[in-house]
């Protein structure tokens, strides 16, 4: 678990610590212990709450000189005890310029005070009236003389003043305190169009019923329309006095994902891997994100040492899947929605009552039927009309071609048995092919024949042949060119192996008890092949994923390199560190290596893909999300994975 900054990580902390009400003292050695604690752990960007110096609840305490005095003093102590600790720090407390008062968030960085960031929005409503203490912030930053004893420092004050680490490429963090979050022009907007990767937020937001579902909503919120990290610190229970009680409400999230979440009522540290290469290329990908010169903006340069630090956050083995069982049967049933209804509207554009489908027996044949049979229930159209055709050669074993016949009879279709060895043999005779050279010729030779027949059959019966394929296959080129390649519309182009195995098993789920649940399931069961080579003792000898990989890696690579534009060796990483249980790193390097090859090498196939509904943030579709040339050379992504 040793990537690091290197690889775009940047390790963020929400910390809350124990304070009292405007004792500095005792407030400024519990945030320097707090600050200890966060940098030992590897963080770099560390985050208290709100005027946490003195306390959020110090009414009007904060009109006088001698705790304004000491809050200052405070920050200086702070400030002195960071010179060795490399991580920029954010500190709230109420600061005097210019005779007026304004709640700030100190920046603090290796014993020195780099920015004041004012609030941007004071709330004078309910139980908050701020605005009878603080000014509300000026935007554009103005220089604030800092004396410390004899010696005086210019500081940036103001909202519009972004940090750039130099640590991470396209780290800028920008601020914004409590309210700001809750307002309809959120500072975040701003910040996040002139360049922040990164928002923080200080606040002390007391606790009411149902608020921190709406807190965490706002955060979450804000992230995905920045598209930026959101570290959001709140103060905690030592604050809590009088009327209002605080629960130290910590979140900290990514483009829309909560990456961690505090424990409320138990004043706790949390800790987010906050991903900024990724958020520079979703940046890049949506068009819609505009970033804008400013000139009311100011950038600080912070340099900050390059190093490896120990990564916590969590990747799914099955980024496609999701690991909450409510939310996967949702999940599950919307992805059937989908293609049930591109499907239909397919039907209805061409007027066509009847669909011809190949079954074989296997999890993609099994679900294109599922879902044609939904469609044809949704037009009114008797499903009888759905011609299922199996057509047994070479590698067909006893198991496959009972649940393909089981399946089709009890759906109610038109099966029809159409045996091809004769057909295949004959056509071996016409080139010259020996019989029992099995090689690629042999293999394909029988997956064109079966897509002749389709088409052939559904010129017969005016049908449209319902393609099988899925998403995975299409990603390795694991198709017969001009064979199952070819259809009229592939009802699984969207959806990667991982996710067609839960689709299958959420409609056996959901089908009730009877002979299609049992079938259903014993297809689950079934090892994924393409069955072309004879059986050995009427067992399936060709396993697809030995011969190209587990599909449960494949799709892992697949999702991180489309979806998220990793690079190889931050996939290799990430891979090793998820599937550290069931594969070897030279495992995961040998199938990554394979992705690549193939990923690169069968692009030419997708450049001609059959229509085919799009049901997720990663599709393969020439005419939609992935305009990639058939002869792109993948050279540059395999180098990098050459002396792992």
């Amino acid at each position: 678990m040793d990537i690091g900054m290197e690889h775009g990580f940047v390790k963020a902390a929400a910390v809350t610590p124990q304070i009292k009400v405007a004792d500095t003292v005792y407030n400024a050695e519990q945030i320097i212990l707090g600050i200890e604690e966060a940098a030992a752990a590897g963080a770099k960007i560390i985050v208290f709450p709100e005027l946490c110096i003195t306390g959020y609840t110090c009414g009007d305490l904060f009109l006088q000189g001698l705790l304004l005095q000491k809050a200052l003093d405070g920050l200086l102590m702070i400030a002195g005890r960071t010179r060795e600790i490399e991580a920029l720090v954010f500190v709230g407390l109420p600061l005097v310029r210019e005779n007026k008062l304004y709640n700030v968030a100190a920046i603090l960085y290796q014993g020195e005070i780099r920015g004041f960031v004012p609030k941007a929005n004071i709330p004078a409503y309910a139980e908050f009236y701020e605005s009878r203490h603080f000014e509300e912030g000026n935007r554009k930053p103005v220089e604030y003389v800092l004396k410390n004893g004899e010696e005086e420092q210019a500081v940036p004050f103001g909202t519009n003043l972004l940090f750039e680490i130099d640590a991470v490429k396209g780290l800028k963090v920008g601020c914004e305190i409590c309210e700001d979050i809750w307002v309809a022009d959120s500072p975040a907007n701003s910040h996040a169009k002139a360049g922040a990767t990164v928002i923080v937020n200080l606040s002390a937001s007391d606790e009411t019923v149902g608020k921190d579902e709406y807190r965490e909503m706002l955060v979450k919120a804000s992230s995905a329309r920045n598209i930026a990290g959101y570290v959001y610190t709140s103060a905690g229970e030592g604050e809590s006095t009088q009327d209002l009680v605080f629960s130290g409400h910590n979140i900290i999230a990514e483009n829309g994902t909560v990456l961690a979440q505090s424990k409320r009522f138990a004043n706790q540290t949390v800790y987010g891997d906050i991903d900024i290469s990724r958020i520079c290329h979703e940046r890049r990908r949506m068009s819609t994100f505009r970033q804008e010169e400013d000139g009311s903006y100011r950038t600080v340069k912070i340099t900050m040492k390059k190093e490896k630090t120990e990564i916590s956050r969590k990747f799914s083995c099955l980024p496609f899947v999701p690991e909450d069982k409510e939310k996967r049967n949702k999940r599950c049933d919307e992805i059937l929605s989908i293609q049930s209804f591109g499907l239909k509207k397919r039907y209805e554009h061409t007027g066509c009552k009847k669909a011809v489908i190949g079954i074989s027996g296997g999890l993609d044949s099994t679900l294109a039927l599922l879902v044609t049979a939904r469609t044809f229930d949704m037009l009114s159209i008797e499903r009888h009309n759905i011609v299922s055709v199996t057509m047994p050669c070479f590698g067909t074993t006893d198991r496959t071609y009972d649940n393909a016949c089981k399946l089709a009879r009890v759906l109610g279709t038109d099966l029809r048995e159409i045996p091809i060895k004769e057909a295949v043999a004959l056509h071996f005779e016409e080139i010259g092919h020996d019989m029992d050279n099995h090689d690629v010729t042999y293999e394909n030779s029988q997956a064109r024949e079966r897509t002749q027949i389709l088409m052939d059959v559904a010129n017969q019966e005016n049908a449209l042949v319902i393609g099988t394929g899925d998403m995975s296959e299409l990603a390795l080129g694991w198709a017969t060119y001009n064979g199952d390649h070819m259809s009229m519309y592939g009802v699984n182009a969207g959806v990667p192996k991982t996710l067609v195995r839960h689709l299958v098993q959420y409609y056996a789920d959901t089908c009730g008890n009877g002979e299609l649940k049992e079938v259903l399931l014993d297809v689950l069961d079934t090892p994924v092949s393409p069955e072309l080579l004879p059986p050995v003792d009427g067992v399936i000898a060709q396993k697809t994923e030995d011969l190209v990989g587990p599909y449960e890696l494949h799709d892992f690579f697949l999702y991180y390199m489309l979806r998220c534009g990793f690079e190889p060796d931050k996939i290799y990483r990430i891979a090793c560190m998820s599937f550290v249980q069931q594969y070897e790193k030279e495992v995961v390097l040998k199938w990554l290596k394979t992705f690549y090859r193939r990923f690169f090498n069968q692009q030419f196939k997708r450049s001609c893909l059959p229509d085919g509904p799009k049901v997720g943030s990663v599709a393969l579709s020439p005419r939609g999300d992935l305009r990639m040339p058939s002869d792109a050379c993948g050279r540059i992504w395999l180098e990098g994975l050459e002396n792992k």
